[in-house]
């Protein structure tokens, strides 16, 4: 079954991706849920227009992504949590490091960020998704309050 995304899903597609997936799949969750429609000839060639349209808009938005992107590498961030020893009391997840971001002054959700949890101090990175283009690792630092 061919269905076209109408927003990003995670370990499927992007917006606009024309996907293959299983018919209970597309039938049970994609289509009620809203996250995609059926790619009939006729909305295959929307799309195609569409795309076509948005091209260059796609373009500036890239180039913006970039520049995040670049302002991201230069940022050291170390995140202070509370540690006995080594081990963490609690873990750091995406929320955390969305805060530590927050107060470096870039503004990304959370849900574009990965990390994984972490319980322990020392040197980690996260891969942050600016763009479907744009990946962005992120090395950020754990340390224990004091």
């Amino acid at each position: 079954m061919e269905l076209i995304l109408k927003q990003d899903v995670q370990n499927l597609g992007f917006k606009d991706d024309v996907v293959s997936v299983k018919a209970g799949y597309g039938r049970n969750f994609l289509i009620p849920q809203g996250f995609a429609n059926l790619a009939t000839p006729s909305a295959k060639k929307v799309l195609a227009e569409n795309l076509k349209q948005r091209a260059h808009k796609e373009a500036k938005i890239v180039d913006d992504a970039k520049k995040i992107a670049e302002a991201l590498k230069a940022l050291e961030i170390k995140i202070f949590a509370k540690a006995g020893g080594e081990k963490l009391f609690g873990s750091i997840t995406n929320i955390d490091i969305a805060e530590a971001l927050e107060k470096a002054g870039n503004s990304i959700e959370r849900k574009f960020i990965t990390s994984g949890i972490v319980k322990r101090t020392g040197k980690y990175a996260a891969s942050i998704r600016l763009h479907r283009d744009v990946v962005v690792e992120l090395p950020y630092e754990i340390v224990a309050e004091k």
